[in-house]
């Protein structure tokens, strides 16, 4: 090795000094359907680079994935992921797809239309008689598929209590479909068990609601469809490095037919929050330390009881880094993305999210724990790095 090299690498941070200095790595997942691949390949990147997230946060499948991660030793946890994947990408489409984009397109609608018509392996499968034709308050009457396999996949790929030990935190969002109102189901306050985990990827009118404790609760992304906002409000959020990690892009082409319309609204409908999230709470969360700041200049005879209760609860305040990563759709996919689960696309989406994540690494000033100037940093590796 050169004396150049060897420089270069005595110069280059190690990852797991910089982690030191935070008090919490944590991955937070977003709902995406069969995209959740990539998430895999993102955690794989992270496990390989000796990164091991112990607060997981997710929405829909985002919740699958952060609870089989949770619920496995670091030794099982790929295994595991690969086995869900493998298992609800099981059945083939064609054995034979020519190359180019028109016969991987057409091969991808077919992949879709087959999960229309007969569910997931391990997931979910069509009610025998279609809900319209159910009695209101039959058990099939409120949504086109039963989800009755996932519980199987879910106790099988799972240690409920590896999951619940606390030696990390799982938190997983839902929606109470009687008062509309968002919950998430947190480890580090219940007890966590499969339903909840059903609970945050019943996505209606597709999926059947989830009863828990009285009442039932529907895809945490029909209100957010990431678990940002949830992280950041935690009253005992430390210094935190947060990969935040998103299936659909707030950026794309123009549409030029009414199958680019409906991919790109699809896109911007559940990536818009994630951005505004994520500026929002950036923005409050500055603001917030300038105003300590102004507070401290204040003579101390001045100051209100609450002024001095504001100083006091932020002398600590947390410094938090979120490395943005996010899922760059292929031309020849649709709409349909999130609900196209053949193994070539999965591979695809888990490749992605891998290669994206190593990529991601190399930038090692991007794990640098903020100042506490700046209270609040975010990365896109897509919109800072064109190369």
């Amino acid at each position: 090795m050169s004396e150049t090299m060897r420089r270069r690498r005595s110069e280059t941070p190690d990852i797991k000094e910089m982690l030191s200095e935070y008090q919490s790595v944590a991955l937070v997942l977003q709902g995406g359907g069969a995209l959740g691949a990539y998430q895999a390949g993102v955690f794989q990147a992270l496990a390989e680079a000796g990164i091991d997230p112990n607060w997981l946060s997710g929405v829909s499948i985002g919740a699958i994935n952060a609870a089989i991660i949770a619920g496995n030793r670091p030794g099982d946890q790929l295994d595991r992921l690969r086995d869900f994947w493998e298992t609800v990408s099981a059945r083939k489409v064609w054995y034979f797809t020519p190359e180019g984009d028109l016969f991987r397109n057409a091969r991808n609608h077919t992949s879709s239309l087959m999960t229309m018509m007969s569910g997931l392996p391990g997931f979910f499968k069509p009610r025998g008689l279609n809900p319209w034709f159910q009695l209101p308050g039959a058990s099939g009457a409120t949504s086109f598929y039963d989800t009755s396999e996932l519980e199987h996949t879910l106790n099988r790929l799972i240690d409920w209590e590896v999951l619940n030990d606390r030696q990390r935190r799982l938190s997983v969002g839902a929606v109470n479909v009687r008062t509309g109102n968002f919950r998430y189901f947190d480890s580090e306050i219940e007890v966590i068990g499969p339903q909840h985990i059903m609970a945050s990827g019943a996505l209606p009118p597709a999926f059947p609601a989830i009863h828990i404790e009285n009442e039932y609760y529907w895809d945490g992304g029909i209100v957010s469809n990431t678990p940002l906002q949830y992280l950041l409000e935690q009253e005992d959020v430390h210094d935190t490095l947060v990969f935040q990690v998103d299936l659909f892009s707030a950026r794309g082409i123009l549409p030029r037919d009414m199958a680019d319309v409906l991919a790109r609204h699809k896109d911007i409908m559940y990536s818009s929050r994630t951005r505004n999230n994520t500026d929002t709470f950036r923005r409050l969360h500055n603001l917030r330390l300038r105003l300590h700041k102004a507070l401290q200049r204040v003579p101390s005879e001045v100051l209100t009881d609450e002024d001095h209760a504001f100083l006091a609860a932020m002398e600590d305040v947390p410094q938090i880094n979120i490395v943005h990563l996010i899922y760059q759709p292929k031309v020849y996919e649709s709409d349909a993305k999130d609900y196209e689960f053949s193994g070539t696309s999965m591979r695809e989406h888990w490749d992605s999210g891998y290669q994206d994540t190593r990529k991601t690494l190399k930038h090692r000033k991007w794990l640098v724990k903020p100042p506490e100037s700046i209270g609040m940093t975010v990365h896109d590796v897509h919109r800072d790095d064109p190369s």
